[in-house]
């Protein structure tokens, strides 16, 4: 994954669209402990507007968003990690 940061899982949501980019989002992390950290895969628009956003609402924290070349993004999260 990109950053060079390493991931517990990741999950690759640019074939879904909006709500469910942040449901299979949300599933991945049950899979994880907290402190975990998880990396998404996920497309311009709705998703990168809205996916960020939920995750902090529901106290992950985002380590980084990089946009990549073919205009997706790679994010990195820590499960709970607002609560740490």
């Amino acid at each position: 994954m990109a950053d060079g940061m390493k991931t517990d899982a990741n999950v690759d949501i640019t074939d879904v669209v909006c709500p469910m980019t942040f449901v299979k989002v949300k599933v991945a992390l049950e899979d994880l402990n907290d402190g975990q950290v998880l990396g998404v895969h996920l497309n311009d628009g709705e998703p990168i507007q809205n996916v960020p956003r939920s995750l902090k609402d529901e106290g992950h924290k985002v380590l980084s968003v990089r946009k990549a070349a073919d205009d997706t993004y790679d994010l990195i999260v820590q499960k709970n990690g607002l609560a740490q």
